[in-house]
């Protein structure tokens, strides 16, 4: 007797699938802790190539002045230098004039702070609110028992304490004043000396760069290279203009309420303002305390709250936007995830930073297929497109939110191009579901009335119209001279109105038949007064062998008409276009709304005029 071999039944995901994962997780663990453990050199080399991008242009013109290499980089690197220095040392002397002037404003703070504390103490509500408390905590922790206890106790003797004077040695008060200052000195010492040596060799590190990352597809990272260059440096040239002029405007905004050393609070909002989402906060902090001091009163307070509360949102709002556009490459999810996570790296530096590293690793990711996940993530390309997002609304029977959506699209293009381009090819996601076994029947007919709700709410969407010379009778709607014939598939009919409705908005009257009005038992039944021309319509024929007899039929029962035949799916694939022209045997065959109506109206523009035909 013949033993039966049995395979086990595969249980769960492959060992392989789970192997790549977690070598997966392993290599992005060893990632994130280098880019942690390495922040001593990986942090000043990133603010040099961000520093770097930002004087690119720069060298670039000198460059073109045929000053050599070396030359521009240095008139660049040392202008960088001048101008930090000049921000460092006119800061530090407006600091140290307003710390002269700060004992002269105590008496200002000193009675705004009595009367908010002293009308808080003798409220009412907080009186009693006080004596609740204390009455709670007095039986809870039996107060007047420790009261007796601590008077009990014997007096503790005072501990006498002597003034001795020590010497400190000059290096010991050096390290001591200057040991802070080293730390920020040596980042910027080492971040300008990056800054030079990527000047430098920019052309020599981009070529190491395409050698190390894609020597095998080299058209390929130097176009993810110089997109990425382009967006950061059009970031930082833009995100530089709109700051220095939204510090030149708080500037001049604090200079006319009346705060002092307004030129520096302007300076700080405009730098702290690289700084994302804290930036704005932490520099008005300054000026409103500023502006407590200074004014008797509270009506600089509240100047300099609506100074910073409309300038910032007129920025954020409505000037970044605009100026901004899609350059920055992130969804607004993106810079906030990006703020923590860099912010946890690398701490202050890392929230400078997290936008533009954030938006360089989106656009490789565009270019790098292992990484097309950071892209979908963090950038603001929309996650679906606009025909799986139709999709998906059809799916929910929520035609108001396709037309919304449809209405975005339409703003930049006809309503013949969101029928073809989108509506159509939703349609062909839905076939694809429904070949694969997926769709079930209530969802078929739930995309069937969601395109029906879907024309009826762009009804008032006019198109292109070309059917000014068109004849009489093509135009009449109750005769319908194009008779759209529907497939076999649940969703043949859906393309089909999609089909009517377009040629009504060309003027031309078109009516929809099922497939069963077309059968071999109905179809002597089916009318065919005033119709001119026919077109069956087929979003997956499969085999051809359907539409070969329907359209024989219509031959038959309508000697004489033309007959087209549209199969939407099968759009660029011409080996299969020119086999459907021969398998179908009608007169024409297209893959497209838009060149289906071309025909149409062409065949409309050739019908004799009948006052023409009567001569």
């Amino acid at each position: 007797m013949a033993e039966l071999k049995t395979q086990p039944l595969p249980v769960g995901p492959s060992t392989d699938s789970l192997t790549r994962k977690f070598m997966l997780a392993v290599i992005a663990a060893v990632v994130v802790s280098g880019i942690y453990f390495g922040r001593p050199v990986l942090m000043p080399l990133a603010l040099a190539v961000l520093m770097s991008f930002a004087l690119a242009p720069l060298v670039g013109l000198l460059k073109r002045w045929h000053l050599g290499n070396v030359l521009p980089v240095l008139i660049s690197v040392m202008l960088a230098i001048v101008v930090l220095t000049s921000l460092g040392t006119f800061m530090g002397s407006q600091l140290a004039k307003l710390a002269a002037e700060l004992p002269g404003y105590q008496t200002n703070l000193s009675n705004k702070i009595q009367s908010v504390v002293g009308g808080a103490v003798n409220s009412n509500t907080v009186v009693r609110l006080n004596r609740t408390v204390e009455n709670l905590a007095e039986q809870i922790t039996g107060g007047s028992r420790a009261e007796e206890a601590l008077t009990s106790t014997d007096t503790v003797k005072p501990i006498p304490v002597i003034i001795r004077r020590t010497s400190v040695a000059p290096w010991s008060m050096a390290q001591t004043v200057l040991g802070p200052l080293l730390a920020p000195l040596g980042l910027i010492v080492l971040v300008l000396v990056f800054v030079g040596f990527i000047l430098l060799q920019r052309d020599d590190l981009r070529d190491r760069i395409v050698r190390l990352a894609g020597s095998r597809d080299m058209q390929r990272t130097t176009i993810a290279l110089d997109e990425a260059g382009t967006r950061l440096s059009r970031y930082l040239l833009l995100q530089t203009c709109t700051n220095v002029c939204f510090g030149l405007v708080i500037g001049v905004g604090l200079w006319m309420i009346g705060i002092p050393n307004a030129g520096l609070w302007g300076l700080m909002s405009g730098l702290m303002r690289f700084v994302p989402y804290v930036g704005v906060p932490l520099a008005f902090l300054f000026p409103f305390t500023l502006a407590l001091a200074v004014d008797p009163g509270w009506s600089m307070m509240f100047q300099t709250m609506l100074l910073y509360l409309v300038v910032d949102a007129i920025t954020g709002q409505g000037v970044e936007p605009f100026l901004y556009g899609r350059s920055m490459g992130l969804s607004a999810v993106a810079v906030v995830v990006a703020a923590v996570f860099w912010t946890w790296l690398w701490g202050p530096v890392g929230l400078l930073l997290s936008t533009p590293l954030t938006m360089c690793f989106v656009v490789f990711s565009r270019h790098v297929e292992s990484l097309k996940f950071l892209d979908v993530m963090l950038g603001d390309r929309p996650a679906l497109s606009a025909e799986e997002s139709l999709y998906l609304r059809m799916l929910a029977n929520d035609p108001d939110e396709a037309a919304d959506e449809a209405e975005a699209f339409l703003k930049h293009n006809s309503l013949s191009a969101y029928y073809d381009e989108v509506a159509a090819r939703a349609l062909m996601l839905a076939q694809a579901d429904v070949d694969r076994g997926v769709l079930d029947p209530m969802r078929q007919e739930r995309i069937h009335d969601a395109i029906k709700g879907l024309i009826v709410n762009l009804s008032d969407r006019k198109d292109d119209h070309a059917g000014s010379d068109l004849a009489p009778d093509w135009r009449d709607p109750d005769l319908a001279p194009v008779l759209c014939v529907a497939g076999r598939g649940p969703l043949d009919e859906a393309a089909a109105l999609l089909l009517v409705d377009m040629l009504g908005k060309h003027g031309v009257g078109a009516r929809v038949v099922s497939s069963d009005e077309t059968s071999a038992t109905n179809i002597a039944e089916l009318s065919g007064d005033g119709v001119k021309l026919t077109c069956v319509s087929y979003l997956e024929p499969g085999t051809f062998k359907n539409a070969r007899y329907q359209v024989r039929r219509l031959r038959k029962h309508m000697p004489g008409v033309p007959v087209i035949a549209i199969f939407w799916g099968l759009a660029g694939d011409n080996s299969r276009y020119l086999d459907g022209i021969e398998a179908t045997e009608s007169d024409i065959v297209t893959t497209g709304l838009t060149e289906t109506v071309q025909h149409i109206l062409a065949f409309a523009r050739r019908a004799p005029h009948p006052k023409l035909a009567a001569k």
